[in-house]
């Protein structure tokens, strides 16, 4: 069965291989996180404002949706229950 070769065998295999986890250093970690950052394609000016209005757009849109369904059930909860 599966479950039998949860012994020591397989304890002992686990840790063959692998280094030994080491804690890194808040500098390190900050000249890691920089390094990242220059890594990504910020966008310009003209694509941000583009996404943004594209995102203020669609909120709205899904606004008046959900609004609109609010009031089509409030008034069929009210004509059924009166």
């Amino acid at each position: 069965m599966a479950t039998e070769t949860r012994g020591e065998a397989a304890a002992k295999d686990e840790g063959k291989g692998k280094p030994a986890r080491k804690r890194t250093s808040p500098a390190l970690f900050v000249r890691q996180v920089i390094a990242e950052l220059r890594k990504v394609i910020w966008p310009t000016r003209r694509e941000l404002i583009m996404y943004t209005t594209v995102s203020l757009v669609f909120v709205l849109i899904m606004m008046g949706i959900v609004s609109g369904l609010d009031w089509a059930f409030q008034r069929g909860v009210f004509w059924v229950f009166g």
